[in-house]
């Protein structure tokens, strides 16, 4: 991977869905936005009659403009699909761009009236999509999700999709993108290590301190983290709480309750990474590192455990040595009380697909992402990415790498259990209250009490700002 795709990528994965309004691009002026969607060539294409081999209404000579965030995963994927909708459509001609910056792009012209026909909205400096659908620029896709699916007979599109897609991309009761890609968050290893040195993966948060002291003791560091984000070593802390306190802890904490984050499994979550760092389990200097280096170090044995999305295996490749065997393994549970099972994951789709309300090609982006999102699409991105899609079944079949092996696995034996946090993607600047917090807890500098209170703080103050559109769930 060249240095510019790994630099465009880490945003994208980091931040794409869990940081919006604080990386994305905020169009105040889409507000006021009155432009009629045309352009100097005409009125918008309307759309053909709606029948069985055409759910859509697709006017099969209708130009379809699709413009792509050229990160990490590329853009062959959108360009195979764009070759589907073409053999469909030959009278079609499609005007593809793949950019790394979207937003910057993007921006005028979404305030112009002429957006393209489908924008995957990903990226440093995406739009923020509260913007969007505050200001009704981009399309309800319901008609989408209840189409039959391209490739799987007697199914719909909203029943091929794993569980959380939907939901990601519904603000205010209405589905308006649909992310491409499934992201579980989880605690990384090596499989070969941990088999050379007689570990075993824990399950519970006291058997993973007692292997923390095991692991220091041979001089190998417990953990590390990326620690110029701390977002990274967030996740399992939410993840823990989650399991803890059960759905209601995280509802309450997206939807701004009073107290929401002095709940008893956020507080136990918080006090458990603060003797990861109190008991010296995190490998000296973590907290300098960037994503790269941190993830170098853990590849080069320096640490058994590192915190990171199912992404990882994709981004490390050509820095994993050969036989490292990285998996996944799911957060351990904070206590026999817990309210979810050990299985249970935090799980969110993202690269994230919108299809502009004032588009000239309404309908073609939306068959364009019916043919995206089709199981035959779905498993050649995962075979190309080692990344796991959002279309269910994509992988089945498949010889599957060590570490998008363990990402089914662990999606698989989470079922139903699958959970996410909504106020990444609501409320930016939570988001960085919870981060900066969370990185001040785990080099002590705060303790989980102030961890829990200076969070609770900055959800207040959001509560009452009444210039912030609230969401809740």
């Amino acid at each position: 991977m060249n240095p510019d795709s790994q630099l465009t990528r880490y945003p994208t994965r980091r931040a794409l869905l869990r940081t919006a309004a604080v990386a994305a691009v905020t169009v105040p002026a889409l507000a006021g936005c009155v432009t009629s969607g045309k352009d100097s060539s005409g009125e918008p294409a309307e759309g053909a009659e709606k029948t069985t081999d055409n759910p859509l209404g697709v006017k099969a000579d209708a130009p379809l403009e699709v413009v792509v965030f050229k990160g990490g995963y590329g853009d062959d994927y959108a360009i195979k699909a764009e070759a589907a909708y073409t053999a469909r459509y030959p009278q079609a001609k499609i005007d593809h761009k793949g950019l790394q910056k979207v937003g910057e792009a993007m921006q005028p012209r979404f305030v112009g009236g002429n957006p393209p026909d489908v924008v995957d909205n990903t990226g440093a400096g995406r739009l923020d999509i509260g913007t969007l659908v505050s200001a009704g620029q981009v399309s309800d896709l319901a008609d989408l999700l209840d189409a039959p699916s391209l490739d799987q007979p007697g199914k719909k599109v909203r029943d091929t999709l794993l569980p959380g897609v939907i939901d990601d991309g519904t603000f205010a009761g209405k589905t308006v993108a649909l992310n491409f890609t499934y992201t579980v968050w989880g605690l990384w290893y090596s499989k070969s290590l941990f088999a050379e040195r007689g570990w075993t993966f824990p399950k519970t948060w006291a058997e993973m301190t007692a292997l923390n002291a095991e692991i220091k003791k041979a001089g190998v560091a417990p953990w590390t983290y990326q620690g110029k984000y701390p977002e990274y070593i967030n996740d399992p802390l939410l993840t823990m709480a989650a399991k803890a306190g059960g759905l209601d802890l995280v509802k309450a904490v997206d939807n701004l309750q009073p107290g929401a984050w002095k709940q008893e499994g956020l507080v136990q979550a918080a006090t458990a990474f603060a003797e990861l760092a109190g008991q010296g389990y995190l490998m000296s200097g973590s907290e300098a590192l960037s994503h790269t280096e941190a993830q170098a170090a853990w590849c080069q044995k320096k640490a058994a455990f590192i915190p990171c999305g199912s992404w990882l295996e994709a981004e490390q490749k050509g820095v994993a040595p050969a036989g490292f065997d990285m998996v996944m393994g799911t957060v351990p549970a904070l206590s026999s009380s817990d309210r979810l099972p050990v299985t249970a994951v935090q799980a969110a789709s993202s690269e994230s697909y919108v299809v502009p309300a004032k588009a000239k090609n309404v309908a073609g982006g939306k068959e364009y992402l019916r043919h995206l999102f089709s199981k035959e699409s779905a498993t050649a991105f995962a075979q190309a990415n080692s990344t796991l899609p959002a279309v269910e079944g994509a992988t089945d079949g498949l010889t599957l790498s060590s570490g998008l092996g363990s990402v089914r696995d662990a999606v698989t034996a989470a079922g139903t259990d699958t959970f996410s946090y909504k106020f990444r993607t609501w409320y930016g600047p939570l988001a960085k209250a919870v981060d900066d917090a969370t990185g001040e807890l785990v080099n002590k500098r705060i303790s989980p009490a102030d961890w829990s209170t200076r969070i609770q703080k900055a959800a207040d103050a959001l509560a009452k700002d009444t210039t912030v559109t609230k969401y809740t769930r």
